[in-house]
């Protein structure tokens, strides 16, 4: 008989992710509420670095007497350092685990970020910015990994699945907070409020994540043994296919990101402040079908909702470039496939992330890094296209989400199924 005092405990085990030490066997208990919120808080550092000062950009070039181009490497300095620091942290967590390693990043995240409130020149402003992303870009890596140490393939799907459900609220209330702090106390204000953000969180998990991973004490950092992990990895069909399926559709939205605002705002004559409720149904559609992704994992697999966004989404991808060439549907016709094509990466990059990591328990440090460079050093590729291809049209931007759509589709099938096929 299931008694009150017995379901409270059930309910209470169910709320709770066990990981077994390897060395020890001991249980070390973690609530999957905090492991969630702590995890997708720590993988919302990049989003919440750029988005929350993007507002006071303006303002940077009158303070520092500077240029626009000037104040445009505070961004890419920060893109830079994001995406090469992952790769470091690879390693790493995978010699020190994962919780050492995070709170020395939210160390360097926090006093980075005062670094850049304290900032006299855009050239100091520039480095601290580096600097901070060094900082930034772990949470990311180690998020990926922590995930990877407690849960199966499946339940992993599922679970980045919930974090982009936190980590989804960063690009929508980033801008609004930032802009309001910007008004109200000036653009250094905003780089405090990133390091008092940086303590709170290094606090949290100083206090409320344990270790996840077992800690080879024979596990060597040597240079050549770090490349030849890597280079495993990357020689390895199952991985880079799944890899490259994601980190091409985050490519797409990178386009998407650096391209809409002048689609919408100079050539569709949308409002900004209306250009921000656009942005912001699109990222309300990402969020929305990852939570979706979470509820059917349990029923086909990620596998196989990966293969149908997969589709999904190269088909959205070729009708906004024909919309783009032919001008059909005006801004609808733009709008339409634009929300499908953002809207399957809600399952496209939980399903490829959970895929690729799923055989390297082992160094899952080392599998989160590569993804995580793979995906914003082409994500920084498309924005820099963008940029280049900029011809007063919407065809730049859709030209390159669809040969995005159509590269992520055709290297998914070359490397996965292919591979399948020969077992």
């Amino acid at each position: 008989m299931v008694t009150p005092k017995t379901a409270t405990d059930i309910l209470a085990r169910m709320s709770i992710v066990t990981v077994r030490d390897e060395k020890t066997t001991r249980e070390v208990p973690i609530r999957k509420v905090e492991l969630i919120i702590i995890t997708g808080a720590i993988s919302a550092f990049a989003s919440l670095s750029i988005d929350t000062y993007l507002p006071a950009l303006p303002s940077l070039e009158r303070v520092f007497s500077t240029t626009s181009t000037q104040v445009q490497l505070t961004l890419a300095s920060f893109f830079v350092a994001f995406a090469m620091g992952q790769a470091f942290y690879g390693p790493i967590i995978d010699r020190f685990g994962r919780k050492r390693p995070l709170c020395a990043a939210l160390l360097l995240y926090a006093t980075a970020s005062a670094g850049c409130a304290l900032a006299w020149s855009i050239g100091v402003l520039v480095m601290m910015r580096f600097v901070q992303a060094l900082g930034a870009c772990a949470g990311g890596v180690i998020a990926r990994a922590i995930v990877r140490d407690c849960f199966d393939a499946h339940e992993t799907a599922r679970i980045f699945s919930l974090l982009i459900l936190v980590t989804g609220l960063s690009p929508m209330l980033a801008p609004i907070l930032g802009g309001y702090v910007f008004v109200s106390f000036g653009w250094r204000a905003i780089f405090w409020l990133l390091s008092l953000v940086g303590m709170i969180f290094f606090a949290g998990v100083s206090l409320r994540l344990p270790e996840t991973f077992y800690v080879d004490d024979n596990a060597t950092l040597r240079f050549r043994e770090v490349l030849t992990g890597y280079g495993r990895l990357f020689v390895n069909p199952h991985y880079m296919g799944y890899a490259l399926a994601g980190a091409f559709c985050v490519a797409g939205m990178f386009a998407y990101i650096a391209g809409s605002p002048f689609v919408f705002i100079e050539l569709f004559h949308v409002r900004p402040n209306h250009f921000g409720w656009i942005f912001g149904m699109n990222a309300f559609g990402f969020v929305v079908a990852s939570q979706f992704n979470a509820r059917l994992v349990p029923r086909h697999g990620p596998a196989v909702l990966l293969k149908i966004a997969n589709r999904v989404q190269t088909i959205a991808g070729l009708v906004l470039l024909a919309a783009a060439l032919t001008g059909a549907g005006s801004m609808a016709g733009i709008m339409v496939p634009l929300f499908v094509y953002i809207a399957c990466i809600g399952f496209i990059l939980p399903n490829s992330t959970a895929l690729a990591m799923a055989p390297f328990r082992a160094n899952a440090g080392m599998a989160s890094a590569l993804l995580g460079t793979v995906q914003f050093t082409l994500g920084a590729v498309a924005s820099t296209i963008i940029g280049l291809l900029h011809n007063q049209t919407p065809i730049p931007m859709s030209g390159l989400i669809a040969v995005c759509g159509v590269t992520s589709f055709g290297l998914y099938r070359k490397l996965i199924i292919d591979e399948q096929e020969l077992r």
